[in-house]
């Protein structure tokens, strides 16, 4: 079905190189959405811009770093200056640091991943508050994880923590959004390729038949098995959904 977003107008941040921000950047665009793709990287911003202007898209690019309040703030405001309304946002961006518990640093690790992974949804989620109540309402999508489920060999600690986090804090803003017919959902992908992933899958021996163990089809997730979940919890066609998880993880979780 094409237009399944006509209309709408969706913000999705962490939307520039090969990633799940891309995916569903581009996806909802092609599908008739109004896009604002926010990234800290000008050059992966740059990328996703060539590819949806490439194909006439309805797409503009943004530049800013979402940990300044300040900065969602004035990205949310830029959507609905651009485009009149907002109706959708997407929460990819993220930054997370991995080490084991024995060599957890409580600034370097634990204060940075819970920066990049919860302050991350927080902050653009309280910028589009306001402005998603005075559009009629809107969809909230935000990403938990495979992780926020399962454990990792070693090194996942606050990563765990916050996609757990993601989880407790997406069920909320759906009861408090719903009075004003806001939608607030999750996704949990397994390891999906992206730009930061794809280096390790190609070159550390032995991680790729790794993860391979933990899934139950035969393939690497990849951004566009996330954007269209992501795509339907925008739609209208999700209508009746809020407070749900979605798990896009190949069966990770199911073992």
């Amino acid at each position: 079905m094409a237009g399944r977003l006509n209309g709408k107008v969706a913000v999705v941040t962490g939307a520039g190189g090969l990633g799940i921000g891309q995916g569903c950047a581009l996806m909802f665009a092609r599908e008739g959405a109004h896009v604002v793709g926010c990234d800290i990287n000008k050059a992966a911003a740059d990328e996703t811009l060539a590819i949806a202007k490439a194909e006439g898209l309805s797409y503009e690019s943004y530049i800013a770093d979402l940990t300044d309040p300040a900065a969602s703030d004035a990205l949310m405001q830029y959507a609905v200056d651009t485009f009149g309304a907002l109706h959708i946002l997407v929460t990819a961006a993220a930054f997370v640091e991995f080490a084991p518990i024995e060599e957890f640093d409580y600034e370097k690790h634990w204060k940075r991943t819970l920066q990049g992974e919860l302050d991350l949804v927080f902050l653009p989620c309280k910028a589009a508050w306001n402005h998603m109540k005075a559009s009629g309402g809107g969809s909230i999508i935000n990403f938990a994880s495979a992780n926020a489920y399962v454990s990792l060999p070693s090194g996942a600690l606050a990563h765990c923590a916050t996609k757990g986090g993601v989880l407790a804090m997406t069920r909320q803003l759906a009861s408090e959004g719903a009075p004003h017919h806001i939608r607030a959902n999750t996704i949990s992908p397994a390891l999906i390729v992206t730009s930061h992933t794809k280096e390790r899958l190609d070159h550390e021996p032995g991680f790729k038949e790794m993860v391979m163990k933990s899934i139950m089809l035969d393939r690497l997730g990849q951004p566009e098995d996330i954007g269209y979940c992501a795509t339907y919890l925008a739609s209208d066609e999700s209508s009746w959904v809020t407070g749900a998880d979605i798990r896009v993880d190949g069966g990770a979780t199911a073992f």
